[in-house]
């Protein structure tokens, strides 16, 4: 094989399709992707699936809430349904320094039209019936946030892309990326060659190897997160928001007649491995004891593992790489990426065609690390 393409995008997750989408959507000819394997393989087919504008960053904020538009209209615009359940996300706070926390966020997503608010425990306890409040001082909460599937999420984009004229390369890994000087001059495959000037990463987990094979540094690290599902629960609330113990990072939502629950294990060392363990079980009884002790009567009847891309502030890297033309990147999102997909595509797709962004995304470039300006986020799952 032996192509040409105005844009490379690598990776065949929700951003990467996303991107594809946008470009193509807006009249990009040859827009190719690259997909090693199939679509939606690597972390957004295994991630929890939570939507939200819930964060203590305003970037964060307004990248979330212009994704939940975009989810919102989505069986309209693209055509797939996504099974969105606009059930709300619920924060448990058990802290004073929490509760001062989500106070200030609420009082910024509100600045920004995000219609969150704080709390009693009670009131908590009304939306999430499955709960304890023993010890909880607040809560934080948000009805328009929710959840849906990831990969009909992919699958949308991507059909929705070929529509628009984009190629769709599946069992396609990009092997190494061609320069001229500091210029970008294709991008080679194990399919062969793609001659390109303008490559985007959106590898997720794996967006380091990718931006070595332009120079670029990319501080990814892979994390494994693990995810158990319950059998079904009786009188189940369809209504029952993503519920989230913010001090163990226990959270759940309703996954079909059951439970999708999972939480944070710090006993995870980086690397790739995305085979299940038992290891994090006590961790998560505790939790549940502590939190949700009705969860404990629940059989587990299935799980998976995926990858987090995480960066050392624990926030996205969008933007263009300065020392090599031209190489675009989306990625690192450190938990948050399938939620904030439709907003990224539209802002690497200005970027590429020279446009404003709805959002000023600078301070999310991978750059911000030598330049010593971090820009943490600290509303984590």
């Amino acid at each position: 094989m032996n192509l040409q393409a105005r844009v490379v995008v690598i990776g065949g997750g929700v951003m990467g399709t996303s991107i594809a989408y946008h470009l193509a959507r807006a009249g990009v000819r040859d827009v190719v992707l690259v997909e090693r394997d199939e679509l939606a393989a690597g972390s957004t087919s295994r991630a929890a699936g939570g939507v939200r504008a819930q964060f203590s960053d305003e970037l964060n904020i307004q990248l979330g809430a212009r994704s939940l538009e975009a989810f919102g209209r989505f069986e309209e615009e693209i055509g797939q349904d996504i099974g969105l359940h606009r059930v709300g996300y619920l924060f448990l706070l058990s802290t004073p320094e929490q509760v001062a926390s989500f106070e200030a966020g609420v009082r910024l997503q509100n600045s920004l039209g995000v219609p969150s608010r704080m709390l009693t425990p009670r009131e908590a306890r009304r939306l999430s019936p499955l709960i304890t409040t023993d010890g909880l001082l607040a809560a934080a909460w948000s009805p328009d946030d929710g959840h849906c599937t990831p990969e009909a999420v992919v699958h949308g984009y991507a059909a929705a892309a070929r529509a628009h004229g984009a190629r769709i390369l599946r069992h396609t890994e990009a092997t190494g990326i061609e320069l001229r000087g500091r210029t970008v001059t294709a991008v080679s495959t194990t399919l062969g060659r793609i001659a390109t000037d303008t490559v985007v990463c959106a590898a997720g987990a794996w967006s380091r190897a990718v931006g070595a094979m332009a120079g670029v540094e990319l501080p990814v690290e892979p994390l494994r997160r693990q995810i158990a599902v319950t059998e079904p629960v009786p009188g189940l609330l369809p209504t029952l928001p993503m519920t989230i113990d913010f001090t163990t990072s226990l959270y759940f939502h309703a996954e079909g007649p059951g439970l999708l629950l999972g939480m944070s294990d710090p006993d995870e060392r980086p690397g790739f491995a995305t085979d299940t363990h038992d290891r994090w079980i006590p961790r998560l009884c505790e939790a549940m004891q502590h939190r949700a002790p009705a969860l404990l009567d629940l059989r587990r009847t299935g799980g998976w593992a995926g990858l987090y891309e995480n960066t050392p502030d624990h926030n996205a890297l969008i933007g263009e790489a300065s020392s090599v033309s031209r190489f675009l990147y989306a990625t690192g999102f450190s938990g948050h990426g399938f939620l904030q997909g439709p907003a990224v595509g539209e802002i690497v797709r200005d970027l590429y065609l020279g446009r404003v962004p709805f959002l000023d995304v600078r301070p999310l470039s991978a750059g911000r690390f030598a330049a010593d300006a971090p820009r943490p986020e600290a509303n984590l799952v």
